[in-house]
């Protein structure tokens, strides 16, 4: 014999009974007993019409005749018209008695849990009958029967216990009496011995064919739902999820435990106790293996440690401690009979291995409650100050990854802790099973689907890992970055296992955000015409709200009010990645607050293209230092757009010309006065000089500027540029000279035994300086190890794409 079970939404309607019909249909000739739960959603309506007549609400009879209707309609579609007329009117029947007991429930205004059960098992009384109707239309020898007549269970209403002895005498006896092949049955519900109708609890469809699986050591449990088995998480959350082929009982359990609703927990107890395997199909792909549930007698592959990854959210955290709980017994037993008593389930349990304190987590629903029993049942060590009064954590969730194998595989617990603090996902308390199949974690709400995610990635999905950006600034630079993600995206996909999808841009005017990923052909169009008023409070509101891991943040800007936001997200475990000087040489003590942010929260902070474009010449520096190299002096032409000037300063050119030129080749910063200035080389011989560990501000640094005091004090570009016409004939002299002289003007950054310099130089033709052409940039590493000859560190030094690449590159190394 087998039992078979289909859920609500594999009989939500006529289509889907007729589903059902053609299935068992083509099964092996044998006897099957059918459980069934009530048509989709017609028990949430049931208990909606209970609770409105309990509040005088006239409402629930425009409910009881959309329950009636629908029921109709499925007889309509279902059966010939010669057919119809008997089932309506037991339909209608059937109505009638439930509107006179909630008509009742009206008068009293009551509604007690006696009254609920006997309202919602009407949901799967009609459900049983209209299918077992249906079955003998196909010619199948089908009956139904009435479950209270075969399951007796206390009257503990509302979620009644199973008597087994006597409901296994009563389904034996009935199985060996009637011959028929298809038994259909309403799950769900039983009686006391008094004939009051129970319920076993939501779920308790699935239940109802465990107990009857078990009673008749059926050969096979089926489980048939709207999913393709148990899943490795909720595919609601996890896109990732995929089903398990196979799953032992406690894992089972240990899953539906934690919330993977597929299966109702008290099912699997019966069917495990006579080892009758249960398999979970679906019935809309009815081909696909699903899920099958068993003793498993052969060790499962141990590279594979994790069976499935669970959660309940609206958990809270009760925590009782105190110094007068420490040596005295007791305690334990007492908290937990007071939660008994007051029918509040419990879900987590942890003790201090001090015996200071116990937490337990228990369902938020239940926290006033729990509370009220809690305070009372200690109320006098409260009073004596031996314990403190009960502390509350709301907001919380309970994460679990399950399987037998984890005992046999040292280091998946730090393999999921591990994986949770990269993402700055903060664990309140931990829990771990005698058996070592769960390791349970309690996390804040708000990260629940980070964190499903996150565990899935790690236990399950082979490369490619999810990379989410948040850029903003998609000018010269943004621009080329966006195109240089969207050409390498599918070689970064096969090489490097990186799914990189910028889900937030933003300028300085508008921003947009894509969940799924920003289409990066339409991207311009994307943020002119949906994006919102950019402001970067709200850019970081959404970064915060939308909560996804691997995420990280990319400055293209030259903006201070965005550098200044860098500690938010490295606070918040989302990585930096900028080409923004700004932050990394403003005040030391910031500079330094945010390399220890990046280091404490696990957030990469990288920042290569604040010197040199794309050049490796902090990331050199770097390794230098890590490896025990000294930093004796350094020399470096850190401009490109100086250098190109310089260089392109010939001929007939005015020197305000070449600065047009840089500016419009995108070599210089949109205003040209931070270039000139020497600023923005001072910036960066500054961060050098901090990455070797010198505490210098920019105020330190010595410059020795070449342009007019007149050029230093103009307002706006526009005058700085007449003004710079205006001196043309300073620059052509000061040209002049050092090519009479056979020499070439570079602008030089130099630091040696903690101090720092800028400005411009003329340069002999034996310097290494002297060749470097266009817009390239130049660092001599003068070293303990590199003494007689500097590490010489050499090309393009600025333009749109060679930054971008280098942001680009920044991005993958951060995502390693």
């Amino acid at each position: 014999m087998q039992v078979l079970k289909f859920g609500g939404s594999s009989v939500a309607h006529s289509d889907a009974i007729k589903r059902i019909c053609y299935l068992l249909e083509k099964k092996p000739k044998g006897r099957y007993a059918i459980v069934v739960s009530a048509l989709g959603n017609i028990t949430d309506q049931l208990i909606q019409c209970g609770e409105l007549a309990s509040e005088r609400r006239n409402l629930y009879k425009k409910i009881l005749e959309e329950i009636e209707i629908r029921h109709l309609k499925i007889i309509r579609e279902l059966f010939p018209i010669t057919y119809q007329s008997h089932l309506m009117s037991w339909i209608k029947k059937n109505i009638n008695d439930l509107e006179n007991l909630c008509d009742g429930i009206f008068q009293v205004e009551e509604l007690s849990k006696r009254s609920l059960d006997k309202i919602m098992s009407f949901g799967e009384l009609s459900s049983s009958f209209l299918i077992a109707e249906k079955l003998k239309q196909f010619g199948l020898d089908a009956i139904s029967k009435d479950s209270r007549d075969l399951i007796i269970t206390d009257s503990q209403f509302g979620c009644a216990q199973v008597d087994f002895i006597k409901s296994n005498n009563h389904i034996i006896k009935f199985f060996k009496e009637k011959k028929s092949e298809y038994i259909v049955l309403p799950g769900f519900i039983g009686s006391t011995l008094e004939n009051e109708t129970t319920t076993l609890g939501r779920g308790g469809s699935d239940y109802t064919a465990s107990i009857l699986a078990a009673a008749m050591s059926a050969s096979l449990l089926e489980i048939w739902t709207d999913v393709s088995g148990m899943m490795t998480a909720n595919p609601k959350i996890v896109n990732q999820a995929f089903p398990i082929k196979k799953i032992s009982y406690e894992e089972a359990m240990e899953l539906s435990h934690f919330g993977a609703k597929v299966i109702y927990p008290p099912t699997i107890q019966p069917a495990m106790k006579k080892h009758i395997p249960i398999q979970i199909k679906n019935t809309f792909s009815p081909l696909d293996p699903g899920t099958l549930i068993y003793i498993s007698k052969k060790t499962k592959n141990i590279s594979q440690p994790v069976t499935g990854i669970s959660g309940i959210q609206n958990t809270a955290l009760l925590t009782l401690e105190g110094s007068g709980m420490v040596g005295i017994p007791g305690y334990s037993k007492r908290l937990f009979e007071a939660l008994s008593r007051e029918k509040i389930n419990v879900i987590f349990i942890t003790q201090s291995s001090s015996e200071h304190s116990i937490t337990t987590g228990i369902h938020e629903m239940d926290v006033i409650k729990a509370k009220t029993v809690i305070d009372s049942e200690f109320s006098q060590e409260i009073h004596q100050k031996r314990i403190d009064p009960l502390r509350i954590e709301k907001n919380l969730c309970i994460i679990a990854v399950v399987g037998d194998n984890m005992k046999n595989l040292h280091g998946t617990s730090g393999k999921m802790f591990s994986s949770l603090g990269r993402n700055s996902i903060n664990v309140r308390a931990i829990a771990q099973g005698s058996t070592e199949k769960n390791i349970s974690a309690v996390i804040k709400k708000h990260d629940f689907k980070k964190a499903l995610n996150t565990l899935h990635e790690v236990f399950f999905e082979s490369p490619p890992k999810q990379i989410n950006l948040f850029i903003c600034g998609v000018g010269k630079v943004g621009s080329k970055l966006l195109e240089q993600i969207h050409q390498q995206k599918n070689y970064l996909l096969k090489e490097l296992k990186l799914q990189v999808r910028v889900i937030g841009l933003s300028n300085s005017k508008k921003m947009y955000f894509n969940n799924c990923g920003i289409n990066l052909n339409h991207w311009k169009e994307n943020l002119n015409q949906h994006g919102h008023k950019m402001t970067i409070y709200f850019f970081m509101e959404k970064v915060w709200k939308f909560n996804l891991r691997n995420s990280l943040f990319v400055d293209n800007t030259a903006s201070e009010e965005m550098a200044m936001t860098y500690d938010k997200f490295l606070k918040n475990g989302i990585g930096v990645i900028t080409c923004n000087k700004i932050a990394c040489s403003s005040d030391y003590n910031h500079y330094k607050k945010l390399k220890t942010l990046s280091r404490h929260f696990k957030a990469p902070f990288l920042f290569e293209t604040n010197v040199g474009a794309s050049l490796p010449v902090i990331s050199t520096l770097n390794d230098l230092i890590n490896s025990g190299d000294k930093i004796n002096k350094i020399e470096a032409v850190l401009s490109g757009s100086l250098n190109f000037i310089f260089n392109h300063f010939i001929g007939k050119k005015s020197f305000l010309d070449v600065v047009k030129e840089a500016q419009l080749k995108g070599y210089t910063e949109p205003d040209p006065r931070i270039d000139l200035s020497g600023l923005d080389v001072m910036r960066k011989i500054l961060i050098l000089a901090r990455e070797c560990g010198s505490p210098l501000e920019l105020s330190d640094i010595h410059q020795k500027s070449f342009l007019p005091d007149n050029c230093s004090d103009s307002t706006s570009v526009d005058s700085f540029y007449q003004k710079l016409d205006k001196y043309k004939d300073y620059f052509f002299k000061m040209r002049k000279k050092v090519e009479k002289d056979n020499k070439r003007l570079r602008f030089i950054a130099r630091y040696k035994n903690g101090i720092a310099s800028v400005g411009l130089e003329s340069i002999n033709q034996n310097h290494p300086f002297f060749q470097l052409e266009g817009k390239d940039n130049m660092v001599l590493y003068n070293t303990s190890r590199y003494y007689e000859q500097p590490l010489i560190i050499k090309g393009a030094g600025a333009g749109a794409e060679v930054t971008a690449s280098g942001v680009f590159s920044d991005i993958i190394k951060a995502t390693k």
